[in-house]
C-alpha cells in the first residue's frame, strides 16, 4: 500500500503530521512532534507500515528546519518530496520621474520660493556631523547587524536539533557565543565532560549558568549524533560537525565582536545624551530607556528648529496622509517622512509607555474598542507622546504622570491604574488583528467586494449579456 506522509514544518513550535492513503482518505491527521530521535521514531511507528509498504513524504523547504527531518526519514526508506512555496506579489503602482538633469535641477532649485514658499526652513545643526545623532545611527545599523547574525545562527542550529535552543536559549548572550565559538561540534563537547564545561560556563557567564546548563548542553549534543546517526557504508555520521561547528563559531565570533562595539556605543550615546540633555527631560517620559532618549535627542536635535509641534510631530513621519478633494477627505497611512530611526524608537516607546501612563492606556483602550490594529493604536499613541516629549523639552519641564483624572500619581502607581482599569481583552487584539489579516488577504487575491456595478474590479463580471435589458 502507498501512503503519503505530510508534514507542516515549523521552526520552533512542534511540526504536525497526517498521513493519507492512496485513495485520498486519512489514517490520522494533527500528529504533533518535533525534531528529536525520540519524536520521530514514534512517528515512524504510527505510520503502521506493512510488508511492501511505501511512504512519501512531503514538506516545505521552512528555514533549514526541514534538514535533519528529512535526513532522518530518508534513511528509514522514506520517499522524500519538496514542494517550493508560492508567494503572492504585491501590486505596484508605477510612477514616473523625470530624468535625473543637473540643468533642470538647477531651475527648479531656483524657482523653489516660488513654487513652495512654506516649504523653506532654515536648518539649524550640523547633521551627520552632530556626534550624538552619528552615533545612535551607527549603534542602530550594528545592532540590525547582529540580529542577521543571530538569525545565520538559528538556522544553523536547527541542523543540531533543538534541544540546543532550550540549552543556549533565544537571545544569545556572551556564555552562549563562547560555547558556539569553541564547541559547537558535538563531539568535541563531548570530550570535554561535564567538569570542564562547568568551569567554562561559570567563567563566561560570572557564575549564572552551571551544572545544570551544562548537562543540558551535553544532552543536546547526544541528541544531534542519534538524530543524525552514522552511514552504514563509510561509518561516518550522517552529518559534517566539525564543518558546521567551523560555520557556527565564524558567526559566533562575529557576534561576540558586534556586541562588545554595541556595549561601547551604549556608553558613548549616555555620555553624549548627558551633555544635550543634563536635565534628562527626555529621559522622564515613561517608556523611554537610555537609549531611546538618545535616539530621540540625536534626531530631532535643536526642538527650537521646528515651528510648531504638529512640525515635529510631521517629521516623526507617524502622523496620516491626507487626500482632500471638495468636501471629502481620506487618510491613506502614515506618511514614513522624515526620520526612520526616531519612528522607530517611537513606536517601541509609545508600546512601553502605555503600560505606565493612565491617559495613554486609557487613549488605546478606545482605539482598540474600535477593532483598530495594535499598530494603528501604538502609532497614535507615539504621536502622543512625541508630542508630550516636545512641549517638554521645549518649556524646559519634566514629564508629569497623571491619571485620567489630572491627579500626579508615581510610575508605580500607573502601573497599577493600568493593570486595574484600561486592560484590554486578549480577544479584542485577536480578532482586530485577524480582521486586518483577512481584509489584506483578500485585497491581494482580488476578492475585495465591488461598491457598485460600473466599478472596476479583478473578477470576472458575473451579470451576462443576455440577461441584460436593452431599453
Amino acid at each position: 500500500m502507498e501512503l503519503t506522509l505530510g508534514i507542516d514544518l515549523a521552526c520552533r513550535a512542534a511540526h504536525q503530521a497526517s498521513l493519507v492513503r492512496a485513495d485520498g482518505t486519512y489514517v490520522w491527521t494533527g500528529r504533533k512532534f518535533f525534531t528529536r530521535p525520540g519524536d520521530l521514531e514514534r512517528l515512524w511507528d504510527a505510520l503502521g507500515l506493512a510488508e511492501g509498504d511505501s511512504v512519501t513524504v512531503v514538506m516545505e523547504p521552512t528555514r533549514n528546519a526541514w534538514v535533519p527531518v528529512a535526513s532522518w526519514l530518508r534513511r528509514r526508506g522514506a520517499k522524500i518530496v519538496m514542494v517550493p512555496t508560492t508567494q503572492s506579489a504585491d501590486l505596484r503602482a508605477y510612477y514616473s520621474k523625470h530624468t535625473k538633469n543637473d540643468h533642470l535641477n538647477s531651475k527648479l532649485l531656483a524657482r523653489l520660493p516660488l513654487l513652495h514658499p512654506e516649504g523653506l526652513r532654515a536648518h539649524t545643526g550640523d547633521g551627520p556631523g552632530d556626534p550624538l545623532r552619528r552615533v545612535v545611527k551607527v549603534r542602530s545599523s550594528i545592532v540590525k547587524r547582529r540580529t542577521a547574525v543571530f538569525q545565520h545562527l538559528d538556522a544553523q542550529l536547527e541542523l543540531l536539533g533543538p534541544a540546543w535552543y532550550e540549552a543556549l536559549g533565544s537571545n544569545y548572550g556572551k556564555a552562549a557565543l563562547a560555547v558556539l565559538a569553541r564547541y559547537a561540534d558535538p563531539h568535541a563537547l563531548l570530550r570535554l565532560g561535564q567538569a570542564r564545561l562547568t568551569r567554562f560556563l561559570i567563567r563566561h557567564s560570572r557564575g549564572a549558568w552551571r551544572d545544570d546548563h551544562a548537562r543540558a548542553l551535553l544532552t543536546a549534543a547526544k541528541q544531534s549524533l542519534q538524530l543524525w546517526g552514522t552511514d552504514p557504508e563509510t561509518g561516518l555520521d550522517g552529518l559534517d560537525f566539525a564543518e558546521l561547528a567551523a560555520d557556527i563559531a565564524a558567526e559566533a565570533e562575529q557576534a561576540q565582536v558586534l556586541t562588545e562595539q554595541i556595549e561601547d556605543l551604549d556608553e558613548r550615546c549616555a555620555n553624549l545624551y548627558a551633555e544635550a540633555d543634563p536635565t534628562g527631560l527626555i529621559a522622564s517620559a515613561p517608556g523611554v530607556g537610555p537609549v531611546t532618549s538618545a535616539i530621540i535627542a540625536g534626531r530631532i536635535g535643536d526642538p527650537h528648529r521646528f515651528t510648531s509641534l504638529a512640525a515635529i510631530r510631521a517629521y516623526s513621519g507617524l502622523v496620516p496622509k491626507v487626500a482632500q478633494s471638495g468636501l471629502s477627505e481620506h487618510h491613506h497611512g502614515l506618511t514614513k517622512a522624515g526620520d526612520p530611526l526616531l519612528r522607530e524608537a517611537l513606536f517601541t516607546a509609545a508600546d512601553a509607555a502605555r503600560k505606565t501612563d493612565p491617559q495613554l492606556a486609557a487613549k488605546y483602550a478606545r482605539l482598540m474598542a474600535t477593532e483598530r490594529h495594535h499598530d494603528s493604536a501604538i502609532c497614535h499613541i507615539a504621536t502622543t507622546l512625541l508630542t508630550r516629549i516636545a512641549t517638554c523639552w521645549r518649556t524646559g519641564q519634566h514629564y508629569a504622570l497623571r491619571d485620567t483624572d489630572g491627579r500626579a500619581i508615581t510610575a508605580e502607581e500607573g502601573r497599577h491604574i493600568v493593570r486595574e482599569h484600561h486592560k484590554i481583552d486578549p480577544k479584542t487584539r485577536d480578532k482586530a488583528a485577524h480582521t486586518r489579516m483577512s481584509q489584506r488577504r483578500k485585497a491581494r487575491t482580488g476578492r475585495e467586494s465591488q461598491e457598485s456595478p460600473s466599478a472596476p474590479t479583478s473578477r470576472p463580471a458575473t451579470t451576462s449579456i443576455e440577461a441584460t435589458h436593452v431599453p
